[in-house]
């Protein structure tokens, strides 16, 4: 994919070349999105009919960005007559540009300044398969040319979309785009303010989220108060390794930009996964995410919770992969959801998000002390649990397994590593279905055990909670039988259909350490393998090890490595007292963060580090993304020791060398605001 610049407002965002134009293609898939549909696929500037180049881009934050331009090729940069300030940011459910033209001459220039604009209307889901093209829309494109405003709909059935363009000063509209003829006078300049903004329209041609979405439209000065606000609330982080204050704080800003405030929900933000795919509600990344984000800004899981408790799974519904209490995988507004040419509305087919969401249920309640959230959904956690026993054990031997009921264009892979070849053998065999990946066993482990503090503490049923916790404890001894690989010294990735190990050495059993559900005896053998060399590329922890006959350091779950995944193998280290293993991931992901600015990505490659020196993003990777954003936050509290205990917070720093003095302020709880120090030197005289 090409190096797109972009601009984000949850699931509102503008992907363009580094010159602002957008000219989708299956190689650029540049474009306004909005609503899980593409509202302008050409967004063209020229000046006299000259195509512009960029002599520098601004990014300020999240929602605007200034590219700065000069018409004709490179080499007529240093005696431009004319020049072009492009200044654009989301506001008002889409998005607004300021140009202006800069006459450099000593004498007044007329200038022909053409903006051509087209929309195609593709689902994104289509435009991240590169399918945009492969056939012709179903239903009819329209343009219509008003005074100083030019509208290009889209209308199938019920399904209704339009993208409307106006200008703050006057020009010449056609079905095409707008041109404006001005003259400039020497040394000044010429503005004007185009809106763009994408409309969902009911059949009476209303917008249809206009009833439902209360919030105001906030100008960009709105926004950039909301931001800094956000900052301040967060708590303060300084370390003596810049890199680290760095990507904290990029971490924070692009948060920011990925709060999704939900129809449903008008008033409460989730993180939307990310850019530019899953710009939309998700179960796995938001929960994970929300989870990773708790110490500083733990209000995100209340939307979480909230948004996939009503979503909750209530039937049987082969198309959704949908079963009573299972929570969602994503939901999706676009036209093929609509029609039902893909599942998305919503879609069911993922079997770790129903325990993880009883898992953040009870952390954030460890948290923030809010139990008022854990008696509110009482009923959607029970559920969650029941479906552990009566649908995610498809085989009832006490595992959680997967298959998909929509065997048409369900996903086929229901954990985390949702890709076709994700869970192999080491001889690169794939495994019958159903199949029971490690890392469900250990989120159902945890699950039962956080459901039975819930049920004793805050439901008044100790029956209950007792039952969790026989099934959690029988669970982990089966478990530590049937899935160790006494030769290996490591956990099988799975068990397939006929309960056989499928053996290959991966980043899952990570998680293993991070839900407790590893025997004490085995772990210092899976610490050993997890900073391995062939599972440790020295930026973090490969998804598939380097040897296995999959292994691909190119591969999305056959080798590449992950930021939140090594997030939450480095808290499950420090959870089995491995913290300088866990501050070795900490410092490959930090480090891999200063090459992208403090952005780190969903995935980066899996060479190794003496090999490549720099890492090497994943060709399609998703950026920002709310996992890998979310990673940093989850990888100082590894460092911090920070865990909550009632109405206290635990410290226990255990920081890497390399760090130095590390100092987070006002981290917010139940126990109101804490400070925590972590000295490298001063822990590391402790543990000597």
């Amino acid at each position: 994919m090409r190096n797109l610049v972009r601009i984000v407002d949850g699931n509102v965002f503008v992907l363009s070349d580094d010159n602002g134009d957008i000219e989708a293609a299956i190689s650029n898939p540049s474009g306004f999105f909005d609503f899980d549909s593409r509202f302008l696929s050409l967004w063209r500037l020229s000046l006299d009919g000259e195509r512009l180049h960029p002599l520098s881009i601004a990014e300020r934050n999240y929602f605007t960005l200034r590219f700065f331009l000069v018409p004709g090729e490179p080499t007529h940069y240093v005696d431009a007559k004319a020049s072009v300030i492009r200044e654009r940011a989301i506001a008002g459910g889409g998005f607004e540009e300021r140009l202006t033209v800069l006459n450099h001459d000593r004498k007044p220039v007329e200038f022909t300044v053409r903006l051509d604009a087209a929309s195609d209307f593709s689902p994104l889901h289509s435009v991240e398969q590169g399918r945009e093209r492969e056939r012709e829309p179903v239903g009819r494109t329209y343009r219509s040319v008003e005074e100083r405003c030019l509208r290009i709909g889209y209308r199938r059935e019920k399904f209704h979309r339009q993208t409307v363009i106006t200008s703050s000063e006057p020009a010449d509209f056609d079905e095409h785009g707008l041109t404006y003829t001005v003259r400039v006078l020497p040394k000044q300049g010429w503005t004007t303010t185009l809106r763009v903004r994408g409309l969902v329209l009911r059949p009476d041609g209303r917008e249809a989220r206009e009833r439902l979405d209360r919030r105001p439209r906030r100008t960009t000065e709105e926004r950039q108060a909301d931001l800094a606000a956000w900052l301040a609330r967060a708590p303060q982080l300084s370390c003596d390794w810049e890199a680290v204050t760095t990507t904290y704080r990029r971490s924070l800003v692009d948060l920011a930009g990925l709060r999704f405030f939900p129809l449903t929900l008008p008033d409460e933000a989730m993180p939307a996964a990310g850019l530019p795919w899953a710009a939309t509600v998700t179960g796995r990344d938001s929960v994970l995410a929300s989870f990773q984000a708790l110490p500083v800004a733990p209000d995100l899981a209340v939307a979480t919770l909230r948004m996939l408790g009503i979503d909750q799974g209530t039937v049987l519904d082969d198309f959704r992969d949908e079963e009573p209490g299972k929570i969602l995988r994503e939901f999706r507004y676009g036209e093929l959801s609509a029609f039902e040419e893909l599942p998305q509305s919503p879609y069911y087919g993922s079997a770790d998000v129903t325990p993880l969401y009883v898992v953040l249920l009870d952390e954030y309640e460890r948290w923030t002390g809010d139990g008022s959230m854990v008696r509110e959904f009482e009923e959607e956690a029970r559920a969650a649990l029941r479906w552990i026993d009566e649908y995610g054990d498809i085989l009832g031997n006490g595992y959680v397994w997967y298959q998909r009921r929509n065997e048409r264009n369900g996903v086929e892979n229901q954990g985390w590593k949702d890709s076709p070849e994700a869970i192999c053998y080491a001889d690169g065999r794939l495994p019958r279905l159903p199949r029971a990946t490690c890392e469900l066993q250990g989120y159902a482990y945890d699950a039962k055990l956080r459901g039975a503090r819930l049920a004793r503490e805050f439901w008044g049923d100790p029956a209950y909670a007792q039952a969790l916790e026989r099934e959690a404890a029988a669970l982990k001894e089966r478990f530590n039988r049937d899935f160790w690989i006494a030769d290996r010294g490591y956990y099988a990735l799975a068990l397939d259909a006929d309960g056989r190990q499928v053996d290959a050495l991966a980043s899952n059993m990570g998680h293993l350490l991070w839900s407790g559900i590893v025997d004490e005896s085995h772990a210092a053998e899976v610490a050993a393998h997890l900073l391995g060399p062939r599972l440790f590329s020295g930026w973090g922890v490969r998804t598939l090890a380097k040897g296995e006959a999959r292994y691909n350091p190119l591969g999305y779950h056959v080798g590449g490595v992950w930021p939140f995944d090594n997030a939450l193998i480095a808290w499950g280290l420090r959870r089995y007292g491995f913290a300088e293993e866990a501050g070795r991931i900490a410092e490959g992901m930090i480090d891999a963060a200063h090459y992208f600015s403090g952005q780190l990505p969903e995935a980066i490659a899996g060479y190794a580090r003496e090999l490549t020196r720099y890492p090497v993003r994943y060709p399609v990777a998703n950026s920002p993304q709310a996992l890998a954003t979310c990673a940093p936050f989850l990888l100082l509290r590894a460092l911090l020791g920070l865990e909550p205990a009632g109405d206290q917070l635990l410290m226990a720093p255990r920081v890497p060398d390399r760090f130095g003095r590390v100092e987070l302020l006002d981290i917010p709880g139940r126990w109101g605001r804490r400070d925590v120090i972590g000295n490298a030197r001063r822990d590391a005289r402790v543990r000597q």
